[in-house]
């Protein structure tokens, strides 16, 4: 036996190692950490949800549901996306109940992607993305925004990106890391270049919830672009329930069962009892996450003014809980930084090189921490900046 590498997928053996995770991993030794860097809320997910949890335990719940998901919870996703995002699924042929959001994005390019197909990657980007298409045996094509636009992807960059073997655009709105949300206006420009091109657009819209200044946009919800849309999204960001892996994906009758059958021999279904939370979590939750998306609200505008004050240029993110500052007046490189702050102040954030080229000179913030200790955070912040400023 020469040694395990031969026995290695060429493709795994080559994709890096998610870059967050790194940063975690030095934060994790070290006592008196603010953590500005884990993506997900600082809300429980609330009782009446856990409650619904447990009632299914201990009512023996505890089997296989259908592999598409409980036919009462996908219910009530079409029910849901009709009332909150005017975009109408068919319970039974066009919603799939997946584990956590990731599945449905490993799953939706795994159905449409051949070998040597091509993916725009609208960047900065979620740090999965590229991987997922590369996995799925498609050739990802990123595309680069800039913060003089607000990270806010241009149609004739698009247009440019596009090649004869262009399968779909991958879009993410509210945006992870930059909070930037397009508009509907900005959304109507790629659905025409969509359906000049004939392309999918997988719509990742884990953070519609969190909208915080004008009114959410489903890319599904434009004329004429429910048959182009794989809508991805679920319960962690939004309903506070990261730890349930628990998503779903809806898309047209003929994409969503080619979905399924991977999803069929993948996973089987998603976990029950957390299918019984996310049902509770539809028919009663819509306050908890009102008061979740006044907090945050509260938050982000507190943060960026005081980033801004401080120096680190900020555009007002319109949704999710992310800042982006440019952290360019320092001279230091976007890693430099981060790891800079954690060692010297114990602030922990990510380096925005991580979610593309286009990232370098920022860094994420989460701003799903208390407003303490964003206070403390920013205290820390500007003493690093003084100690640290460009020449």
């Amino acid at each position: 036996m020469k040694g395990t590498k031969y026995y290695l997928s060429k493709t795994v053996e080559e994709l890096k190692p998610s870059g967050i995770r790194r940063f975690f991993d030095l934060a994790a030794g070290m006592e008196g950490v603010i953590s500005l860097g884990v993506g997900e809320p600082d809300f429980i997910t609330p009782w009446s949800v856990r409650e619904a949890a447990i009632l299914s335990l201990e009512q023996g719940y505890t089997s296989y549901t259908a592999n598409a998901g409980l036919m009462e919870l996908r219910e009530e996703i079409a029910d849901y996306m009709q009332k909150s995002f005017g975009v109408s699924y068919s319970p039974q042929n066009e919603i799939i109940v997946t584990v956590g959001a990731s599945q449905a994005l490993d799953i939706s390019l795994r159905a449409i992607l051949d070998p040597g197909d091509e993916v725009i990657v609208v960047e900065p980007s979620f740090v999965s993305y590229v991987p997922l298409v590369t996995l799925a045996g498609g050739v990802p094509v990123q595309v680069q925004t800039l913060k003089e636009n607000g990270f806010k992807i241009l149609p004739e960059q698009l247009e440019n990106a596009i090649t004869g073997r262009t399968k779909a655009i991958m879009l993410c709105s509210p945006n992870n890391p930059t909070g930037t949300m397009l508009s509907g206006d900005e959304l109507n420009a790629i659905a025409q270049i969509a359906e000049k091109y004939d392309l999918l657009v997988l719509s990742d819209e884990i953070y519609a919830e969190l909208a915080y200044d004008d009114e959410y946009t489903s890319f599904a919800a434009i004329r004429e672009m429910k048959k182009r849309t794989i809508l991805i999204s679920g319960f962690s960001k939004g309903f506070a329930m990261t730890g349930w892996r628990l998503g779903f994906v809806c898309a047209p009758e003929e994409i969503s069962q080619a979905m399924l059958k991977i999803h069929q021999y993948a996973m089987m279904c998603a976990p029950t009892m957390a299918q019984f939370a996310a049902l509770e979590a539809l028919k009663t939750g819509k306050s908890d996450v009102e008061v979740m998306k006044k907090s945050y609200k509260r938050r982000r505008n507190y943060f960026v003014q005081s980033l801004n004050e401080l120096g680190l240029t900020c555009h007002m993110p319109g949704g999710a809980f992310y800042a982006f500052p440019s952290i360019e007046s320092t001279g230091l490189s976007s890693e430099e930084f981060a790891e800079k702050l954690l060692l010297e102040e114990k602030v922990a954030v990510v380096p925005g090189n991580i979610f593309g080229e286009s990232g370098e000179g920022h860094v994420r913030c989460s701003y799903a921490t208390s407003m303490e200790l964003l206070q403390e955070a920013i205290k820390r912040i500007s003493h690093f900046i003084k100690q640290n400023q460009k020449a």
